[in-house]
């Protein structure tokens, strides 16, 4: 019995001991822990990390900030008044209206490469600066494109002072002033598209109703002659046409 304590006494000094003598090592682990943390490189590979994040974030960028929910919208409108339900297809629409932002914004991009992101790469500007300078002419555009109405919206009830010039607006405030005026400029556009089609239904539906047949959908006989319309009268080129010019 007395062996069996001596034993485990012992034990537990050889334990104590193991720990002590490990103390500094940790220490020295922790040290360097900080110095990793303070180096040049720990912070260029975090500023790594977060660049990578943010890619998931373009896509709301796109929406956000540029001309493309206008047009996908208006699109979108344009199919459910002629009534071709899945034609074009999604990918379609969603590939020309990403064209066409590409096109009107390639302006506004080439400004932003030429005052902030080749400066930056020559060392001319920090990064702040850069980003300050390159986001000028995107707020330019968005600013454009805003109605003063909503605009006013979001700075009263962001409970800030009015801004005394286009650069003091913030972008918490400018980007949902965009959508919304966006949003209401595309549902105009979509009002004047569904004006035609919706003539034709009616014409189409009484025309039915005078013959007797009611067993007949006015939306399955109208529709040859939507699309008819539609073609006679180059209704891509009109549409597009109108979109580029409604961004000037």
């Amino acid at each position: 019995m007395l062996k069996r304590k001596t034993l485990i006494i012992l034990f537990l000094l050889a334990l104590q001991g193991i720990t002590l003598a490990q103390a500094p090592k940790a220490l020295a682990a922790q040290i360097d822990v900080q110095a990793i943390m303070a180096s040049p490189q720990f912070s260029n590979s975090v500023q790594l990390i977060l660049a990578l994040s943010l890619i998931s974030l373009i896509p709301f960028f796109l929406l956000s900030v540029t001309s493309f929910l206008r047009i996908i919208i208006v699109f979108t409108l344009l199919r459910t008044a002629i009534g071709t339900q899945q034609v074009p297809p999604n990918a379609v629409l969603v590939g020309l209206a990403l064209f066409m932002t590409v096109f009107i914004m390639s302006p506004v991009w080439q400004e932003a490469n030429q005052k902030a992101l080749i400066p930056y790469n020559q060392g001319k500007l920090s990064q702040t600066k850069a980003f300050e300078t390159g986001m000028k002419p995107l707020s330019q555009f968005m600013l454009k494109q805003t109605r003063e109405k909503d605009l006013a919206l979001f700075v009263q009830f962001s409970k800030i002072p009015p801004p005394k010039s286009p650069d003091e607006v913030p972008y918490y405030v400018l980007i949902p002033s965009f959508m919304i005026s966006e949003l209401k400029t595309a549902f105009q556009i979509g009002f004047l598209l569904f004006v035609p089609f919706i003539i034709i239904d009616l014409v189409v539906a009484n025309i039915l109703l005078s013959l007797g047949m009611f067993m007949l959908s006015p939306v399955m006989v109208s529709l040859p002659f939507k699309i008819l319309l539609f073609v006679l009268v180059d209704g891509w080129n009109l549409i597009t046409r109108g979109l580029l010019m409604s961004f000037r």
